[in-house]
């Protein structure tokens, strides 16, 4: 069972330094090792613990608990794409798709989770990567989503359309979403796109706000091979963000590559968990 806790956050509002600090005594109170990422740390007056950056925590931890919202878990997210850790999130956030351990009661949840009584849950990740003049020149990963934005102008991007090599479609448009499943209920929902069940091998391409109402968005393996080419008339208006963060300009006639990366994340529900319950709850569901 776990032994050694993270905890990582990236906000300092009060709900998140109270959390923390509820987290903390109980954890220490049952002498549970407890590693702090070195934001966490700033936030709390108790610092007998590690303390480490928290692309370092999979090292040292077996459980990491992330505390916000869905933002903290994509983050923690990418910390952790490299370690077999599973990561639990407690939720201060507006919507709480991947973040579900409620704030109330926390202690009687993780008396479940440490006992072994959870659900786990793994969701697999995508690999992005930038290609120009035939060489590999960024790559990164996304639980959610990568985005081939417009930015800096009034007109639309035009952008080709790949699947395992062959063509698809040369559309205009805001832009591009390659989604998860995971990333099915965040922009690509609002984007148009399908809710996808987070098991399911698939890959989802949503255009953002075509110029063709024609344009539709595909679901398709998740096996497969996606290459968007950006078109060479968009100098310097287009760039990639990584779930929900912007981390590279592109160019005309650089290529877009997004497969499935090869390793996944273990998320940890509580017992109750309820993929149906939440989007219920969430989308204002019929009951």
């Amino acid at each position: 069972m776990f032994k050694k806790i993270g905890l990582i956050a990236t906000s300092n509002i009060e709900a998140i330094k109270t959390t923390l600090d509820e987290l903390v005594n109980y954890f220490d109170s049952r002498d549970y090792e407890i590693i702090l990422d070195k934001f966490c740390a700033e936030l709390t007056d108790k610092c007998h613990f590690q303390i480490t950056d928290a692309n370092e925590l999979g090292n040292y931890c077996d459980l990491v608990i992330a505390i916000g919202g869905d933002g903290t878990m994509l983050k923690a997210s990418h910390a952790l794409c490299d370690f077999n850790v599973p990561l639990l999130g407690v939720n201060l956030g507006h919507v709480g798709f991947l973040a579900d351990i409620p704030t109330e009661n926390i202690s009687k949840n993780m008396d479940d989770i440490l006992s072994g009584n959870y659900v786990e849950d793994v969701r697999f990740l995508l690999e992005g990567q930038v290609i120009r003049d035939s060489e590999s020149i960024f790559e990164d990963y996304a639980l959610n989503d990568i985005v081939i934005q417009k930015w800096n102008i009034a007109h639309l991007l035009e952008l080709k359309t790949y699947i395992d090599g062959a063509f698809v479609h040369t559309h205009r448009s805001d832009g591009m979403i390659i989604s998860s499943p995971t990333g099915s209920t965040a922009y690509a929902l609002a984007g148009g796109g399908p809710i996808v069940q987070p098991s399911l091998d698939a890959l989802l391409l949503v255009p953002i706000c075509p110029h063709s109402l024609t344009n539709r968005p595909i679901v398709i393996d998740g096996k497969s091979s996606i290459e968007v080419v950006v078109s060479t008339r968009d100098i310097d208006n287009s760039r990639l963000a990584i779930d929900g963060e912007v981390k590279f300009e592109l160019a005309p006639n650089d290529r877009v590559k997004i497969i499935k990366k090869d390793k996944k994340i273990k998320l940890i529900h509580p017992p109750e968990h309820d993929q149906f319950h939440i989007l219920r709850e969430k989308l204002n569901w019929s009951t």
